[in-house]
Parts: C-alpha cells; structure tokens; sequence
C-alpha cells in the first residue's frame, strides 16, 4: 500500500510540475512561444530590478545574462524539474532561446516554481554557458510561497564570472539537494526567419 501511495503522490507531483511549465513559452507556434519567452524576461527582469536596482547595471556592463522560469519538485530522495528562458548576448543583442532540466538526490518535499537570473561578466562565461550549458551544485532552502504575493529573491551566488540571483514565485518547499542541470538550445525556436 505505501508502494502505491508514493507512486500516486509521485503522478500528482508530476501534473502539477507539467501544468507549471505548460505555459505559453511551450506551446504554440515558435513565434507565439518566443514572444511568450520575451514576456517572461521582461516581467522578471522588472521584479528584478524593483528588489536590487544594482542588477540594472550589472547586466548593462555584462557580456550577457539569460533569464529562465523553472518549476521544480523535490519527493523525499528526488528532485527534478525543468523550464525554459533565453540568454541575451549584449555585444550583438542576439537572442539564444533554451530549455533546462535538472535532477538532483537530497532531502526534501516539495514543489517551487522559480525564475533564474544568470549575469555572464566574461564573453567566456557566455560562449561556456552556451556551448556546455550544465551546472552542478548544492541547494539548501526552505520556501513558503503561495497566490500572488509578489516575488523575492531566494538566493544569490557568484561563481566562475557569472552571478546567478533566484527570484521564487510560488511554491512550497523544504529540500537540501545536491543537482546537475542541464541547459541546452531549442533549435526550432532559434531558426532565424
């Protein structure tokens, strides 16, 4: 019976991160879903800049940054998730549209939706992020979010010329992991027209 429960939990979980992700930035034509894309950068980055108004600068004088949503689910020794954003290259103000995925083991209940604010300060730090586009690394947290209450941002880090800042939407989590993502480029939403 606790075998058939976990596997019922597990599907409840799994709706609910695919209704998280299933926005308009993965559905619809590769126009409709780029437009989507740029509507979520632009919200994010606005919520940015209203918390930490340095970050306005930090990305003007930054080779690129990319923003991603992502949804996450953590049950007991699991974690996983995923998403979709665009990396802004600064010197040519082209725009690379990706997904991500993540998996990760740890501690943890929960499900978080998040946005992701990557600053590249280095051209190499781009052209890394966007030709390897995988991390691995600790999280430890505890979010409580729910509704509408306006965002936060969860963490910071700088590491390896790129500094990272997690905005939490909504969520409710209590997790420590240890996770691989994994950010590669949607080449149909990359063909130029």
């Amino acid at each position: 019976m606790r075998l058939a429960a976990r596997s019922f939990l597990t599907l409840i979980l799994i709706a609910i991160l695919s209704a998280c992700t299933a926005t308009g930035m993965n559905r619809g034509t590769p126009e409709e879903r780029r437009q989507a894309i740029q509507e979520m950068r632009n919200e994010v980055l606005t919520k940015l800049y209203s918390i930490k108004p340095d970050t306005r600068v930090q990305i003007g004088s930054a080779s690129g940054y990319a923003v991603f949503s992502n949804a996450n689910i953590n049950l007991n020794l699991a974690s996983f998730g995923g998403g979709t954003g665009v990396v802004r290259d600064n010197e040519n103000n082209r725009d690379t549209y990706m997904r991500m995925g993540e998996l990760g083991v740890g501690i943890g209940v929960g499900v978080k939706d998040f946005r992701a604010v990557f600053i590249f300060h280095d051209n190499e730090a781009l052209e890394r992020f966007l030709d390897v586009g995988f991390s691995v690394g600790g999280q430890a947290d505890a979010a409580a979010k729910a509704g509408d209450l306006g965002a936060a941002v969860g963490g910071e880090a700088i590491v390896d010329n790129v500094t990272v800042y997690q905005l939490t939407q909504s969520g409710l989590a209590l997790q420590a992991t240890v996770k691989g993502t994994r950010y590669w480029q949607v080449s149909q939403l990359n063909k130029t027209l």
